[in-house]
């Protein structure tokens, strides 16, 4: 089991950070593109407890990936949870909190993850996931950046 923990702050309110990261839609905007991110369906509406959502991934050698998530649980402005149901992990569970300070939020995101293979899935996640992992998050923050801090 893996964990990724992310950090940042936003010069904004919690109001609209909620709105802006609790719309999947806007997932693909903060997704670098030669991840081949695509929604296929679930993001008519803004996150709630029990939404289904379905993504077109092609992440490694264009091979592409369904992948099925589910919000498990939502606090209106403070957090959100997805799980994965069916895709290329073991296990995958993301929690995004968002928490006001004086200049403005902290974004915190927590992944806890497992590859299949056993021992295979370790060397993957040696040589090649775990970084894949990180530069989708530091992707993230830039983008999050241009969005909410565009002195930064």
């Amino acid at each position: 089991m893996y964990q990724y923990v992310a950090k940042q702050e936003l010069n904004t309110t919690q109001d609209l950070a909620w709105e802006f990261l609790s719309d999947p839609k806007n997932l693909k905007r903060i997704t670098p593109s030669y991840m081949g991110f695509d929604i296929i369906s679930g993001a008519e509406r803004k996150m709630y407890p029990g939404q289904i959502i379905q993504y077109k991934l092609t992440p490694i050698l264009r091979i592409p990936f369904r992948w099925v998530t589910e919000i498990t649980h939502v606090k209106e402005g403070d957090y959100f949870v997805d799980e994965q149901r069916f895709g290329p992990y073991v296990f995958w569970h993301h929690k995004h909190f968002i928490k006001k300070t004086t200049s403005g939020i902290i974004m915190e995101d927590i992944v806890d993850y497992k590859l299949p293979l056993g021992p295979l899935g370790w060397l993957a996640h040696k040589l090649f996931v775990k970084n894949k992992v990180k530069q989708i998050f530091v992707y993230r923050e830039k983008a999050l950046n241009e969005i909410f801090n565009p002195t930064i």
